[in-house]
């Protein structure tokens, strides 16, 4: 069996754009080309924008395919390529079993977690405001399912106390890479070994949403500080007060020191933050930003609203 495979490869976003960077640079395979969403409206003047996806496919000049809708007249532009094998980073759009069927090998998925936990939209997220300790990358041969095909290949990532999802999205971009590299190798020289998914230990991570990203003061500090990391940087954490909403972009615990006052009470503010009541222990709100301003570290942030944020104001 030759060494070398004919891949179409189907992603959107950087996550995906930097696999397919890794791939075009340092494989022996040939990429015949890209599957990747429509260009869409972005920014204020609602310009179309290509995906990370398509800017790398075209400074490499592969062929790209973008398809309103993954119907028999898509299949039919693919048919003649001569596919061995489809390789799916984020693309967001499922797949219909007329293209799973279409290649010699498959289709693989890259997922950015550790199947079966995480399957779904936002599994990087959810991890994180999970407080989970650990995720990773599961690669998998694609069925009819929702991120339930048998697994290919896994590698471990630790979650570092740190970590925001940008963060992580760079950590595992990295060993997504590598581990696509040796999937890859394995199809070739016949060498893969597919496990079926445990069932048992499903969980789903459904798509977040901006409603989520509002603090609620009644959970935990600890929780509250999972959602700042989780969001950052989108959709952002964020509370109100009087009418304007505030971004967190970092936060940190106070799990000691002790306090009377209602969930969402301002207990001080000094230069390592606003020390704000919670359900259980204190949120210390360290990197803020107000609508149309850049982030600001707290010290920076009370220079000018010293007198705006007084200690026993209620956030909402």
């Amino acid at each position: 069996m030759s060494n070398s495979l004919r891949i179409l490869f189907a992603g959107t976003p950087e996550f995906a754009a930097h696999h397919l960077n890794s791939l075009i640079h340092s494989s022996p395979h040939n990429v015949i080309g890209v599957l990747t969403q429509p260009d869409r409206p972005s920014g204020r003047g609602n310009k179309l924008a290509i995906s990370a996806v398509k800017y790398v496919a075209k400074q490499h000049n592969l062929m790209i395919f973008q398809p309103c809708a993954m119907n028999m007249f898509a299949v039919q532009n693919l048919l003649h390529l001569n596919i061995d094998v489809i390789v799916v980073v984020a693309y967001g759009v499922i797949l219909p079993q007329a293209i799973l069927n279409m290649p010699k090998f498959g289709c693989i998925n890259v997922h950015g977690s550790l199947l079966p936990r995480w399957r779904g939209a936002a599994p990087i997220q959810r991890a994180l405001w999970a407080n989970d300790k650990q995720t990773g990358i599961t690669i998998i041969k694609m069925d009819e399912n929702l991120d339930a095909g048998p697994i290919l290949h896994q590698a471990i990532c630790t979650i570092e106390p740190h970590d925001t999802s940008a963060a992580l999205y760079k950590k595992l971009e990295k060993i997504g890479s590598r581990s696509l590299l040796i999937t890859l190798a394995q199809i070739a020289s016949d060498k893969i070994v597919a496990k079926p998914q445990k069932e048992a230990c499903v969980t789903y991570a459904k798509k977040i949403s901006k409603a989520e990203a509002r603090l609620d003061w009644r959970l935990s500090a600890l929780q509250l500080e999972c959602c700042v990391r989780a969001f950052n940087p989108w959709p952002v954490s964020y509370f109100s007060f009087e009418g304007q909403n505030i971004k967190v972009w970092q936060a940190s615990i106070d799990a000691k020191t002790l306090y009377s006052q209602p969930p969402g009470t301002l207990l001080s503010v000094d230069k390592t933050g606003l020390h704000v009541a919670t359900g259980k222990g204190i949120l210390i709100l360290k990197s803020l930003q107000l609508a149309g301003t850049k982030v600001m570290a707290v010290q920076d942030f009370l220079n000018s609203r010293r007198q705006w944020l007084c200690p026993g104001l209620l956030l909402s």
